[in-house]
C-alpha cells in the first residue's frame, strides 16, 4: 500500500512531534540553552494539538495504523499531558545541576511513541510504537542519576519493561502461529470461528504484558519504587501519557478481536480488575510518601477503568474518553503540585507526606490545588472525578458486572481515608509557622498558572460535564 498525501495529513501531530524532536537534537548539538528547548518543545506540541482537527474524518488510514476518533481523542490527552510536563519540567529542572536539554529530547521521542501506539492497527506497529515510548522513560526516569532512587527506578522499569515485552512478543507469536497475519483486521477475520487454546493462551500473554505496563495487580510491584525514585516530570508522564497510551491500544484489542470477548479472558480480566481496585486503595493506606501513595492510587483507578475492557461493547469507549479526561486533568494537578514543591538540586523530591504539613499557611494556591485534585480522585460530587466514576459505574450496571460494580464502590470507600488524610495534613499548622505565602509572585509563573487552570477544570468539568461528554460521544460514534 502506496502513502498518499492524505496519509501524510492524517499522521501529521505524529511528522510534527517527531521533527520538533529532531529540531531539539539539532539545537543541543549547535547551542545549549534551557529555556528555549523548552519552547520549542512546547511549540512543537501545541502545532500538533492545532493540527489534529485535520485528521478526521479520515477516508483511509495509513499502512499499520488505524486514525479513528479513538485515535483523535487519545492523541489530543497524550499532547496536553505531554505539553503540561514540559511546563513543569522547565521549572524543575531549571536548578539542575548538569545537561537539560536531553530531557525535552526523550519527552518528545516518547510523544511520539505514545501517538503511534494510540493508533496502532496491526500488532508490528503496536510493537515498535511500545518501545518508542517505553524506551525514552528508562533515561527520564533515572535522568537525576546522581540521585541513588533515579538511578533504581530507571534500572528497574527498564528490566521489568523487559519483561513485559517478552510475554507480549510471546503473545503475539502465538496468535501469527495460529492465524497467519498481524494485521487486526486479518486477524479477526481469520478467527470468526471459537479460537482454541492457543489463541486464547497468547491473548493471555497479551493482556499479561499490557498489564505490567498499566501496573495491573499481580504486575504493580515495580509501581511505588519507580514513582518514588524517578524524577517528579518523568513521573508525571509515566503516570499519564504511558498509562493512557497503553490503555488505549488495550481497548483497541478488545474491541477488534473476538478472542479477547471469550468467556474465560473475560473472567480472567474480571479477576485483575477486582484484585487491583482493591489491592492499590489498600496499599496506599499505609504510606507515608506521597509519590508512592499516589502511585498505589493510579493502579486502583486502572483497576476502574478495566471495567471498561470487560464490556466491550459500543459504551466502553465513551466511559474511557470520559474516565481518562477527569484522571489525566486530576493526575496532572496532584503531580503538578509535587513538582512545584520539589528542588531537584537537593538530591531528592519533596514527597515525604511530613513536608507537606501546613503547606496550606506557606503555600495557600498549591494546597488548594492539590485539595482540589485529592477530592476529585476521590470522587467526590462537583468533581470530575465523580463524573468519571459515575461512567465506570453505570457501565458496570449497564452490562451486569455487579463484581465489579461493587468493587468500585467498596476501592472508592477505602480511598476516602488515605485521601482525606492527605488533605487534613495540608492544613496542620506547626508551632512559630509563618501564616502566609512565602513563595514570591508564584501566581504569575506560568507552573503556578498552569496547575490553577488544571484546578479550575477538575471543577468546571465536574459542574458542567456536558461539553465533554458531547466531544467524547462524537469521537466515540467515528470509532464505532
Amino acid at each position: 500500500m502506496m502513502l498518499t498525501t492524505a496519509h501524510l495529513v492524517t499522521v501529521l501531530p505524529l511528522i510534527i512531534v517527531a521533527s520538533t524532536a529532531v529540531i531539539v537534537m539539532l539545537g543541543v548539538a549547535w547551542q545549549r540553552n534551557h529555556a528555549v528547548t523548552a519552547l520549542v518543545a512546547a511549540a512543537g506540541l501545541v502545532i500538533g494539538l492545532l493540527t489534529l482537527p485535520l485528521t478526521l474524518p479520515a477516508a483511509s488510514s495509513p499502512p499499520l495504523m488505524q486514525v479513528d476518533g479513538l485515535a483523535v481523542m487519545a492523541g489530543t490527552l497524550v499532547l496536553v499531558s505531554a505539553l503540561v510536563t514540559v511546563i513543569l519540567s522547565h521549572h524543575y529542572l531549571t536548578g539542575y545541576i548538569g545537561p537539560k536539554e536531553e530531557f525535552y529530547l526523550l519527552l518528545l521521542c516518547a510523544t511520539a511513541g505514545a501517538l503511534a501506539l494510540v493508533a496502532s492497527d496491526h500488532l508490528a506497529m503496536l510493537f515498535i510504537s511500545l518501545e518508542l515510548l517505553s524506551m525514552p522513560l528508562y533515561g527520564m526516569l533515572a535522568y537525576s542519576f546522581r540521585a541513588e532512587r533515579s538511578l533504581e527506578a530507571g534500572i528497574k522499569y527498564l528490566l521489568l519493561s523487559a519483561a513485559a515485552t517478552a510475554f507480549l512478543l510471546f503473545g503475539m507469536a502465538l496468535i501469527y502461529t495460529r492465524t497467519g497475519y498481524l494485521d487486526l483486521a486479518a486477524v479477526t477475520g481469520a478467527l470468526v470461528q471459537a479460537p482454541d487454546a492457543w489463541m486464547l493462551a497468547g491473548a493471555a500473554l497479551i493482556v499479561v504484558g499490557l498489564g505490567f505496563k498499566l501496573s495491573v495487580v499481580p504486575f504493580h510491584l515495580w509501581t511505588p519504587d519507580v514513582y518514588q525514585g524517578g524524577p517528579a516530570p518523568a513521573t508525571i508522564f509515566l503516570a499519564t501519557v504511558s498509562k493512557l497510551a497503553v490503555f488505549v491500544v488495550l481497548l483497541r484489542l478488545v474491541l477488534a478481536a473476538p478472542f479477547f470477548s471469550s468467556e474465560w479472558l473475560q473472567t480472567l480480566i474480571t479477576v485483575l480488575a477486582l484484585l487491583t481496585m482493591l489491592g492499590g486503595n489498600l496499599l496506599a493506606l499505609f504510606q507515608a510518601n506521597l509519590k508512592r501513595l499516589l502511585g498505589y492510587s493510579s493502579i486502583a483507578h486502572f483497576g476502574y477503568l478495566l471495567v471498561a475492557i470487560v464490556a466491550g461493547n459500543a459504551l466502553a469507549t465513551e466511559t474511557t474518553g470520559v474516565y481518562l479526561i477527569t484522571y489525566l486533568v486530576t493526575t496532572l494537578a496532584a503531580f503538578g503540585v509535587v513538582t512545584l514543591v520539589s528542588s531537584p538540586f537537593g538530591g531528592e523530591d519533596a514527597d515525604g507526606l511530613p513536608v507537606y504539613r501546613g503547606l496550606f499557611w506557606r503555600r495557600p494556591y498549591l494546597a488548594a490545588v492539590m485539595t482540589v485534585s485529592f477530592l476529585s480522585l476521590a470522587g467526590i460530587p462537583l468533581t470530575a472525578g465523580f463524573i468519571g466514576k459515575f461512567y465506570v459505574i453505570a457501565l458496570g450496571v449497564a452490562d451486569g458486572r455487579w463484581w465489579l460494580v461493587g468493587g468500585v464502590v467498596a476501592g472508592s470507600a477505602i480511598g476516602l481515608y488515605y485521601y482525606l488524610r492527605v488533605m487534613v495534613t495540608l492544613y496542620l499548622p506547626e508551632p512559630g509557622m509563618r501564616r502566609r505565602d512565602v513563595t514570591n509572585d508564584w501566581g504569575s509563573r506560568i507552573g503556578g498558572l498552569t496547575m490553577m487552570a488544571l484546578a479550575a477544570a477538575i471543577l468546571v468539568l465536574g459542574v458542567y460535564p456536558a461539553p465533554m461528554i458531547d466531544w467524547v460521544q462524537g469521537l466515540s460514534g467515528l470509532t464505532n
